[in-house]
């Protein structure tokens, strides 16, 4: 063997250890979800913010995956949505968000693409590039529901990781 032979044969071990751990932790985080689901309780704690971000970021690298980008929106909300529900989480599509205006109430002042354990707000989008107007859509969104903890998830990028933005309103629980 020569040296150059050695180096790519222990980055291809790297590699699939690499593959088998992060299954392993998906794994894990489906059915710590599940048991929190039964129990109310996340590995002896409340689910907090970040346990549902990252079981919702595990699953939309999957549905990337799987899928690819390119896509329509809504193909990647219903998956997402069946994903995360597999994983035990509690999800609501289209979810009618009401907003108070003057001491007024507009029962559906938007609606969120994906609102999972009634705590993160998910807004997917399926464009080349994130425009600066989206993560303060979801901002406003938080700030108009209340909620604290948002994912802007963006399908149409090639590398689903160069298409995440973590936004958060105020500080979060943990």
């Amino acid at each position: 063997h020569t040296e150059g032979t050695e180096d790519t044969e222990k980055k291809e071990i790297e590699k699939s250890n690499l593959c088998v751990l992060r299954a392993l932790r998906v794994k894990w985080l489906s059915h710590a979800a599940l048991a929190a689901r039964r129990t109310g309780s996340y590995s002896g704690r409340t689910m907090k913010t970040n346990d549902i971000t990252q079981i919702i970021l595990d699953a939309a690298f999957h549905v990337h995956t799987k899928l690819g980008p390119g896509l329509l929106e809504s193909v990647y909300e219903v998956v997402l949505a069946h994903e995360l529900k597999k994983r035990g989480l509690r999800v609501e599509r289209q979810k009618p968000i009401a907003i108070c205006y003057e001491e007024l109430t507009f029962e559906e002042g938007f609606r969120a693409d994906l609102l999972v354990e009634d705590k993160v707000i998910v807004e997917l989008k399926s464009v080349e590039r994130l425009a600066p107007v989206h993560p303060k859509q979801v901002l406003t969104y938080l700030r108009l529901s209340g909620k604290r903890g948002g994912l802007l998830l963006n399908f149409g990028e090639a590398r689903l990781k160069d298409g995440i933005e973590r936004i958060i309103n105020g500080e979060l629980e943990d």
